[in-house]
């Protein structure tokens, strides 16, 4: 693997620039303006052709992920190659020569033309390794070849990237097609990712009113429409490169401040009286769950520098089912469809404690492997090949 020296390489003094032209648009946008919002977001020049060091080529019929093309502006010398594939997608070269390879480019080379001139070629995993720590997700980066033939791949392997690899059964398994529809719809009409979010907002509210009267079944719908444009709102401005430290804050604060209020209401709704002496308990035990399952992420984190999820795929497992937002609502839906909408929460409590000491006991035993001399890191940085092997 190719390593990355950010530590030493200016990207002020490097421009991107593409090459040829393609009508094709991907999520609503056309290659440049991609590219445009690509490199704004890594502080690069676009299309500037009088760079102090160095110019990266990217053909304009190539969509690559923005990892790869971060790392391709930090390895001047380096040719990017189709995944899968010999031709060439794009070349960080000097200035001197970038007008010899912008009629090379067009003419489509492959890997060997590449080494023949000097050039380092490498596919996309080469280049920027297969570990997304933000996303906490270990896959293969896209650096693909656009065709209509290809587009619903390529817009596909795009939405694909946009997504955490490690988040609960009902966001990996159940919203990813429906999602992907609604996005695909919104990024057309040009609708922004915080109006997604104010929308999503709106149910966080329809949903705890619903809940207070004890309309359980109808602030479900409610519920379940909020966490799936939680889901649609983030993807949306991942593939448009709209997202903004506002709209982080604004998605992330109402994902956080929420689920105590909906189990205080749902307590409400059910009536004090249905949970008998322990009405107190078992909302202390919901709530103060919740609070202290982000304590503990908050320590792993803090203590080890990673998502505590990430650890181990036993942690990357769990997080499908552990008591969060998600898993909890699935538990409500299935009590409340019963019947029974009061031992449904009771049954959210039960599941937050074993939830609780299982990431206790994450903890425990990762300063354990500390102490041990044992170092703790994510399974997925692991190469895949390697782990593949394992």
């Amino acid at each position: 693997m190719i390593a990355r020296d950010e530590s030493t390489h200016d990207r002020g003094t490097v421009t991107v620039d593409l090459v040829g032209d393609c009508p094709i648009r991907t999520w609503g946008l056309e290659p440049a303006e991609r590219y445009r919002r690509l490199t704004a977001r890594l502080g690069v020049t676009f299309g500037a052709r009088d760079a102090a060091a160095g110019v990266v080529l990217v053909r304009a019929d190539a969509v690559l992920e923005e990892k790869v093309l971060a790392a391709l502006v930090d390895r001047p010398g380096v040719a990017l190659t189709v995944s899968g594939g010999d031709e060439l997608l794009a070349v960080h070269v000097a200035a001197a020569d970038a007008s010899a390879w912008r009629g090379r480019l067009l003419a489509s080379p492959d890997a060997a033309a590449a080494r023949d001139a000097g050039l380092d070629a490498v596919d996309a995993a080469e280049l920027a390794g297969t570990y997304d720590e933000a996303l906490r997700k270990r896959a293969v980066p896209y650096a693909l070849l656009l065709t209509p033939e290809t587009l619903d791949a390529a817009e596909g392997a795009m939405f694909g990237g946009a997504y955490k690899g490690v988040t609960d059964f009902v966001t990996k398994h159940v919203w990813p097609r429906g999602a992907r529809a609604v996005t695909h719809w919104a990024a057309e009409r040009r609708i922004a990712p915080n109006t997604v979010t104010t929308v999503s907002g709106l149910c966080v509210l329809a949903a705890m009113y619903l809940f207070w009267h004890g309309w359980m079944l109808t602030g479900l719908a409610f519920a379940w429409g909020m966490t799936f444009l939680d889901t649609v709102d983030g993807k949306l401005a991942r593939v448009t490169l709209t997202s903004s430290p506002f709209g982080n804050v604004f998605d992330h604060g109402i994902d956080l401040i929420h689920p105590p209020f909906w189990y205080w209401a749902w307590v409400v709704g059910c009536g004090a009286g249905a949970f008998g002496d322990s009405v107190a308990l078992v909302l202390w035990i919901v709530i103060g769950g919740y609070v202290a399952g982000r304590l503990l992420e908050g320590i792993f984190l803090a203590g080890f520098g990673f998502e505590m999820h990430a650890w181990r795929p036993i942690d990357s497992k769990f997080r499908l089912i552990t008591a969060r937002r998600n898993p909890n609502l699935a538990i409500l839906t299935l009590f409340s469809l019963a019947g029974a909408p009061a031992a449904g929460l009771v049954a959210v409590a039960v599941w937050t404690v074993v939830s609780s000491l299982f990431h206790v006991a994450q903890i425990v035993q990762a300063y354990a492997v500390r102490l041990g001399g044992g170092t703790v890191s994510s399974w997925m940085a692991e190469p895949i090949e390697t782990t593949a092997q394992q």
